[in-house]
């Protein structure tokens, strides 16, 4: 797939996410397979430019291009003006921010709040594309809600503006993650398109990936939740859909040597506190639904240093490995459970 002047080494692309999809996660999900990594929404509040949070969000050194960065507002002025900062700081696709049903987003007329607004939509949209020489797309839900599902001409409308790829995540704002995605609007959406469509939406398995390719004609996938904690789903889905085979599950080995070179990552990146922090709900994604990991997660959020936590990891890994040399997970590995891993949902 091609964004711009950007050719893709596949059509599996990572999800934004909120307080997930940060400079490490985005590199180890590339180097799992991934062939775009979007980042976690950056505000267009160009107040916040110079706070800690925005400038880490800004740090792309070591990762794989294309990098794109996800933007958010409601004001077209301000919107371009973060598109031009964040182009200056190494994005090389920005990407716009009309599909996050968060409360805090929509109360302030952004993310999915913006598609009752269609007139403003295409003011923001040109003000972005006008604003920057990379690269533009769009991040979108169906619609406001299930009697108000507007994507088919907000996906025209930002195609004639110059939007260079929608990616479409098949619920409603209302619908927030509740229920289970429909694809028939992003089906239709892809009729009236000539831009790359990516459809997003409930994707946690290789055969659901070939389906929902299938079933709307989009160009690619994009995967959110279903990488928490399992990151070489990407390896797996593009094996799946080269051969129609399933790879041998990742080894205890394998997947303890991930887990540590993210962790590792994390605590470089933030810090010793703030890493050590932080790693506590990816700690929890990557051993959800293995054999006693509910007491062993429960555990590990009462650790308050790096060497304790990375103490308690090597430990269970050894009994896991004693006990079987490959993961199996249950279906508990794909359902949310903690208001943790609710927020840290796709934008």
């Amino acid at each position: 797939m091609q964004i711009g002047q950007h050719v893709l080494k596949n059509n599996l692309v990572v999800a934004p996410m909120a307080g997930v999809t940060d400079r490490p996660f985005r590199m180890l999900c590339k180097k799992m397979g991934a062939g775009l990594a979007v980042s976690e929404m950056v505000t267009s509040n160009s107040l916040l430019y110079g706070s800690e949070k925005t400038r880490r969000r800004a740090n792309h050194a070591g990762e794989v291009s294309p990098i794109s960065v996800q933007i958010a507002g409601a004001d077209p002025k301000m919107m371009a003006e973060a598109a031009k900062y964040n182009v200056d700081h190494g994005a090389q696709i920005i990407d716009i921010n009309m599909g996050c049903p968060a409360k805090k987003i929509c109360n302030v007329m952004a993310g999915s709040a913006l598609l009752k607004d269609e007139p403003l939509v295409a003011q923001i949209l040109k003000a972005v594309v006008n604003a920057v020489n990379v690269p533009v797309t769009l991040k979108i839900r169906t619609g406001w809600d299930k009697q108000n599902r507007n994507a088919v001409a907000i996906a025209k409308m930002a195609e004639d503006i110059g939007i260079q790829a929608l990616a479409m995540h098949g619920r409603t704002r209302a619908c927030a993650y509740l229920g289970e995605a429909e694809y028939d609007t992003i089906a239709a959406v892809k009729q009236e398109i000539g831009i790359p469509l990516i459809a997003n939406g409930d994707i946690t398995t290789p055969e659901k990936a070939k389906y929902v390719l299938e079933y709307t004609g989009a160009d690619a996938v994009m995967i959110g939740r279903a990488a928490q904690g399992r990151p070489w789903i990407f390896r797996e889905i593009e094996h799946y859909l080269k051969t129609g085979t399933h790879m041998l599950p990742p080894t205890v080995d394998e997947i303890h040597t991930v887990m540590l070179e993210h962790l590792h990552d994390l605590y470089h990146f933030y810090g010793d506190l703030s890493g050590m922090r932080v790693a506590r709900k990816h700690i929890s994604w990557y051993t959800k639904g293995l054999a006693g990991s509910a007491q062993f997660r429960h555990n590990m959020n009462t650790l308050q240093t790096i060497e304790l936590q990375l103490s308690a990891i090597n430990t269970f890994f050894a009994e896991l490995k004693a006990k079987n040399d490959r993961l199996v997970y249950t279906e508990e590995q794909f359902e949310p459970s903690s208001n943790e891993s609710k927020e840290a949902i796709a934008a």
